[in-house]
């Protein structure tokens, strides 16, 4: 097979010249949009030439196990400092040499894993490996190729050998037996993946446009028309599914974990909750999961532009079998509005809002604020005495629908001050007259809490509307717009960033989040990554105040309020206990590790530490008394309406009772109904 790599290699050269004029022609017309449509648009320069290289670099081979040292200097003595003129002159043709050279690296790393894989590894050999948790400098050298390997492979083998039991003198006693099988299955899993990367189509120019667009800020981005699609269709709570969810399993292998009794994957009457998922087919191309990336096989099932999939199942452990599903519009449960109630003797009433989701054909009444309007109503039905309004993990969605929730509890006056490209200042100021609910709120956010979730939160805190529980947002102050590249050609778009968000006190959250008025820890929270981790996010900026707004209550009850909390909270043992395995999850994931030995002992030992972390998280929970949490009347009627909903109602409802969270949101209102 070999000789006739130079063959292909020269015909995929040939294309790849074609595809440069289009790819040049691609980033010209992005400049142009940005230049003139952007925030904050920058020179194309050498800062931009940088920029693009570097991430281009670090996607290709994350690793530092493709390019040769040697490859690499001549890439980056040749393009590191120039793409900005070559791309304002049109010529591209560094996208076809630098592809070229990663199919080459790709084609001789395959080779030398088929030649590993016929060869025993000494596992007496002293070695050690050491973990990096930034990029690191290209280092391999030609002669080197195979020792690298050997060593990351070595690692990965005693890695999966240490996942077979908790007792180290178990594996020990099969260690022969239990070796074969991993070295096979991760070699075997190591040639797939590359074999994948060199037959997947998947072309290296739409990386190039994202960075190219992402030197400007973190949220501008090329869309392809699928990938358009997708993004729309993510604003929405109906799209196009199978009607199932995933998992992976502790063996990292995708699992069925849920069939919706409505959709598809229930209709074809083969599939069933547990089965395994082994390949993906959208009838162009098949993803082996055992091989492609999550990301890869994610997208192919995600994708609005795969209509119909084959699934590859196995059910325990029998012979594979394909099932072929013509996906159907649904409604996403997981992406729609829902609300309880808690407490039988003080009703506190509770929605959740898990993103601001859109009515985009403009005459369903499907959006987010309709639907909070809804349940609002159901609850106040049954007299509730306060309101909890749950944005953790909400990561936006639609401006619009936000500032429809902001009027909706702001009786009047301007809410928000919007800066374009121009400098021009524009007030958006509250689309409604009066309160669609007049008692006290509490608003729940996170790290993970973000854009138009920010937004609204920042308006509630503003106008003391609502006492704000949880951590500091993401730190998200822009609006972007999705516009053509070509009105002439239905194929390539631009999600840019044109405007900037001001709070009604001449503040800015963007970069650095909204702060809570009452501030709690989260899991994971030193690890998150926000708006500040981006080298090219929007700076922190403020203007002078100019607006008039009145406040639904003053600022001294907000901060009672939240001194109460704060006073209440500090004993209590589960926030104490999250801040200390949060310095032990900083200390495995922030932290620089230290070389490792590559013995069987010192892998299981680093192994054991990390699960019994992961254990500690897993298994950590609320011992407070758990909260009283049942559906309104109107929701119990619909319930009876509508069986097939009971599940994931009950599942919500279980998660809510022991909720430290709401637990305190709860306390809060008490408080504030008794300070009345």
């Amino acid at each position: 097979m070999r000789k006739f790599w130079p063959l292909f290699l020269l015909f995929t050269t040939v294309l790849f010249s074609q595809n440069s004029a289009e790819t040049c022609e691609i980033l010209n017309k992005i400049n142009s949009v940005i230049q003139t449509e952007h925030l904050r648009p920058k020179p194309v320069d050498d800062s931009l030439s940088v920029f693009v290289f570097d991430n281009l670099m670090n996607e290709l081979d994350p690793s530092r196990n493709i390019f040769f040292k040697s490859e690499y200097d001549e890439m980056a003595s040749k393009y590191r400092f120039k793409l900005d003129d070559l791309i304002l002159q049109n010529d591209c043709s560094f996208l076809t040499d630098i592809t070229v050279k990663y199919i080459n690296g790709l084609i001789r790393t395959k080779q030398v894993l088929e030649k590993i894989q016929s060869t025993a590894f000494d596992y007496t050999k002293k070695d050690t490996i050491r973990f990096y948790k930034k990029s690191f400098p290209f280092y391999l050298k030609k002669e080197d190729l195979e020792k690298v390997w050997r060593k990351k492979l070595r690692y990965q083998i005693l890695d999966d050998i240490a996942e077979v039991s908790n007792n180290l003198d178990s594996i020990k006693a099969n260690y022969n037996s239990i070796e074969a099988r991993s070295r096979k299955l991760i070699i075997s899993n190591e040639i797939c993946r590359i074999s994948t990367l060199l037959e997947t189509k998947t072309k290296q120019d739409e990386n190039l446009y994202n960075f190219f667009c992402t030197y400007f800020d973190p949220h501008t981005a090329y869309f392809s028309n699928d990938s358009k699609s997708s993004f729309v269709a993510s604003l929405s709570k109906e799209h196009l599914s199978l009607g199932m969810t995933v998992n992976l399993n502790e063996k990292n292998e995708i699992i069925v974990h849920e069939i919706d009794p409505n959709g598809p994957a229930y209709q074809t009457g083969q599939i069933k909750k547990g089965d395994q998922i082994i390949s993906v087919s959208n009838q162009k191309e098949t993803l082996q999961v055992s091989c492609a990336s999550l990301e890869s096989i994610s997208s192919m099932i995600l994708s609005e532009a795969n209509k119909s999939l084959t699934l590859t199942l196995k059910r325990n452990s029998g012979k594979s079998f394909d099932v072929f599903i013509e996906k159907q519009v649904m409604k996403d449960e997981e992406n729609s509005v829902f609300s309880f109630i808690i407490g039988k003797e003080s009703k506190i009433g509770y929605i959740k809002i898990p993103s601001f989701y859109a009515d985009l054909d403009g005459n369903s009444r499907k959006g987010c604020a309709d639907d909070v309007a809804r349940e609002v109503i159901k609850l106040e039905r049954d007299n509730i005495k306060g309101l909890v309004i749950d944005l953790i993990d909400n990561g936006g969605g639609s401006m619009e629908e936000a500032i429809k929730l902001a009027g909706m509890f702001v009786d009047y006056g301007p809410i928000s001050v919007v800066i374009d490209h121009a400098k021009e200042k524009s007030v958006i100021n509250d689309p409604y007259k009066g309160l669609i609910y007049r008692g006290p709120i509490v608003v729940l956010v996170n790290s993970n809490t973000a854009s138009a979730s920010e937004f609204f939160s920042s308006i509630m805190q503003d106008y003391n509307r609502a006492l704000l529980l949880g951590s500091s947002t993401l730190g998200k102050a822009t609006m972007q717009t999705i516009l053509s590249l070509d009105e002439n050609k239905d194929t390539d778009f631009l999600k840019i960033t044109i405007n900037k968000f001001y709070r009604v006190t001449g503040k800015s959250h963007q970069y650095i989040g909204v702060t809570p008025d009452v501030v709690l820890p989260e899991f994971y929270e030193d690890v998150y990554q926000k708006e500040s981790d981006f080298p090219t996010a929007i700076k922190n900026d403020s203007i002078e105040p100019f607006l008039k707004y009145r406040t639904y209550v003053k600022r001294s009850l907000i901060d009672k309020l939240a001194k109460n909390s704060t006073l209440r909270l500090a004993d209590n043992y589960y926030f104490n206990d999250i801040k200390k395995i949060n310095q032990k999850i900083d200390q495995l994931v922030n932290t620089p590790k230290a070389e490792i030995p590559m013995t069987l002992e010192a892998v299981f030992k680093q192994k054991k530490i990390v699960n019994s972390l992961w254990t500690e998280i897993n298994t950590f929970n609320d011992e407070n008394n758990p909260l009283d949490v049942y559906n309104s009347s109107v929701n119990q009627f619909l319930l009876g309406a509508y069986p097939n909903d009971k599940t994931i109602n009950q599942y919500q409802m279980d998660n809510l009772k022991t909720n430290p969270y709401l637990n305190e949101a709860v306390n809060i209102i008490n408080d504030f109904n008794g300070a009345k």
